[in-house]
């Protein structure tokens, strides 16, 4: 059989007294998160977007290592195991099947799966894997400059396939750049249920089973710059930072993911530990969320 998983790597030394010293990755006991690397920008690439994608797992690492305390000040966050990398097929297919299969793996451990990319086509069979375990249909809530419905393959295609194949009901776009949306895919988009924000992050999110992607892209350019397509005009850290805590926070959310971070592209390394810091975000809500249960 095939290897599809690498070990993740870290640096050889870990601070005692950093987050990243506390993420296992022996075993998944006693943890309620699985970090998957997604290391694959084929499908950026195929639709002519700026490479550089397929370090974004180990660029999050690199700038997790450095960011965030065990202990931090607003209470403990969740254990956390790291899967590791899914080692890129030789298509674009055979990455998505190895991508769902992994997911499907951290399902059935009961663990909420976050993924790191990575192409945002990946999405695509990150959450095709919940899609088959959930006997409800999922509503899709994501981040994004673009409405990601081409027809062709590659990483615009994302939540056009997630409609058409893995039966997802509905779909909510925040952050929409309507200079880089043609009228074609927003009509698609429209057509089959979408919506442009519809709620906010303190609101009342929709009902039933829920998955959140978090494009980079979303945020300005300013903020982060290491990312396929930068975005000239975009949301600032703090507005995002809510909404990957409260996605954290809602129990009907079943996975999330950070995409399109390119480590290559990314001066001083600030795109990155901003993906560091909007995990532990998302974390922080999952603790909460736990909390609120009990």
């Amino acid at each position: 059989m095939r290897k599809i998983l690498s070990a993740p790597v870290w640096p050889d030394s870990l601070r005692e007294g950093s987050f990243a010293s506390s993420i296992r990755t022996k075993s998944s006991e006693g943890c309620r998160v699985a970090l998957i690397g997604l290391p694959d920008d084929l499908g950026v690439r195929m639709n002519k977007g700026r490479p550089g994608a397929a370090e974004g797992p180990y660029g999050f690492r690199s700038a997790l290592a450095r960011y965030g305390a065990r202990h931090p000040a607003l209470g403990d966050l969740p254990n956390v195991f790291d899967v590791g990398d899914v080692v890129p097929g030789m298509t674009l297919q055979e990455t998505h099947q190895r991508v769902t299969k992994v997911t499907l793996s951290v399902l059935e451990q009961g663990l909420i799966p976050v993924g790191i990319g990575g192409g945002h086509d990946l999405t695509f069979a990150f959450v095709r894997a919940v899609a088959a375990r959930e006997p409800e249909r999922l509503t899709g809530i994501y981040f994004d400059a673009h409405l990601d419905v081409r027809p062709e393959e590659g990483s615009g295609m994302v939540f056009r396939r997630l409609i058409e194949e893995c039966g997802v009901r509905r779909l909510h776009v925040f952050g929409l750049d309507p200079y880089v949306n043609s009228t074609e895919h927003r009509a698609w988009f429209v057509s089959h249920g979408g919506v442009e924000g519809g709620f906010g992050w303190d609101g009342n999110w929709p009902e039933g089973p829920l998955f959140v992607s978090l494009d980079l892209d979303v945020i300005d350019q300013a903020h982060a710059a290491g990312v396929s397509a930068m975005n000239p005009a975009g949301w600032s850290p703090q507005r995002t930072e809510l909404w990957a805590q409260a996605a954290g926070r809602n129990p009907r959310v079943r996975c999330f993911d950070i995409m399109e971070l390119a480590p290559r592209l990314d001066e001083s390394g600030r795109t990155a530990r901003l993906a560091a810091r909007l995990f532990l975000a998302f974390l922080r809500g999952v603790s909460l969320r736990f909390e609120d249960a009990r």
